[in-house]
């Protein structure tokens, strides 16, 4: 029975511009070309996808989350059904996600889900296709099911990332902030907010559009990663995320030493980068409004999505 695995890191979006409409307001169809402008980091945390297939009389997809059943997870469906037709031949498909960082929190887990998915299938299904191939597919689903528009590329890249032209993997334009291995992230979830909700307020998508092409200009005008998380704390705070409750964790981070702190997009919750010396002071800062299980600390990740053994599941 074919098997294979594969990991992403977790994607966290500090901040982003909604890039789906032509100049003159119309939907852009071609799914390839809808993305998002950006930035955020990519973390050791994420997901391990395990893939198995066997042949069948018709095709048969179950995905499961951390062991149970997950009919809702559309993106990861759809990455496979598409796989499935490039085939030509009809397969019974079980996707096993272990997650490791919060769902719906601003951590790219739909991302993440769908592009270890579509790796781990291609590779079960031996089909011919390049890293980029692959992250088409998983761009597309993802603005497909409308659970996020461009973590995909940065999924692939890890680091700080700055997406600065939208659109699937080969056709995006993606950027690095040069930084060290040794600053960790320190992470505290108060909640989720829907991505799709976001995307279907017209009202907010103006003003996230406004202040993030804004963001952009900012963080190119000074590539450094303190400036990247002033702006992107900005963002937050003018396009109208920042809640009383991720205030609080923000001034906690601050004074407990953080080098910068910003809101996870989107989500309740936010993110500080600190060096490794520090993180246990930021996550204790934390620990005064949230449970021990809110608040994760990982390292950056410079390597991107890829393949695994299968026993890293």
């Amino acid at each position: 029975m074919p098997k294979a695995s594969a990991f992403s890191p977790a994607g966290i979006s500090s901040f982003f511009e909604i890039c789906d409409r032509t100049a003159d307001g119309a939907p852009i169809e071609y799914l390839e070309k809808v993305g998002a402008r950006g930035g955020g980091f990519g973390i050791q945390k994420g997901v391990f996808t395990e893939v198995t297939v066997s042949e069948a009389k018709a095709n048969n997809i179950r995905v499961l989350i951390n062991g149970v059943s997950a009919p809702e997870a559309e993106t990861s469906k759809t990455v496979a059904e598409m796989l499935l037709r490039r085939s030509g031949r009809f397969y019974y498909v079980t996707i096993n996600h272990k997650v490791d960082v919060p769902i719906g929190a601003g951590f790219g887990s739909s991302a993440a889900g769908a592009l270890t998915t579509a790796m781990a299938l291609a590779k079960a299904l031996e089909l011919p296709l390049t890293y980029n191939q692959i992250g088409k597919i998983a761009h597309a689903a993802e603005v497909q099911c409308r659970t996020g528009l461009g973590t995909v590329g940065p999924l692939m890249l890890g680091g700080c990332i700055l997406t600065v032209e939208p659109g699937a993997p080969g056709i995006s334009v993606i950027d690095r902030i040069p930084l060290s291995d040794e600053y960790v992230i320190v992470a505290g979830v108060l909640g989720a907010i829907s991505t799709r909700q976001v995307l279907a307020s017209a009202e907010k998508r103006r003003e996230v559009n406004l202040w993030g092409r804004k963001t952009l200009e900012e963080i190119l005008a000074e590539p450094s990663v303190e400036n990247f998380l002033a702006c992107c704390l900005r963002f937050a705070e003018k396009a109208g995320f920042m809640t009383p409750r991720v205030k609080r964790l923000v001034q906690l981070a601050e004074k407990a030493g953080a080098i910068g702190v910003a809101q996870n997009m989107v989500g309740e919750a936010v993110h500080a980068l600190t060096h490794e010396e520090n993180a246990v002071e930021i996550a204790e800062a934390f620990k005064q409004v949230l449970p021990n299980e809110n608040i994760l600390v990982a390292k950056i990740d410079f390597q991107g999505a890829r393949l695994v053994r299968h026993e890293t599941v």
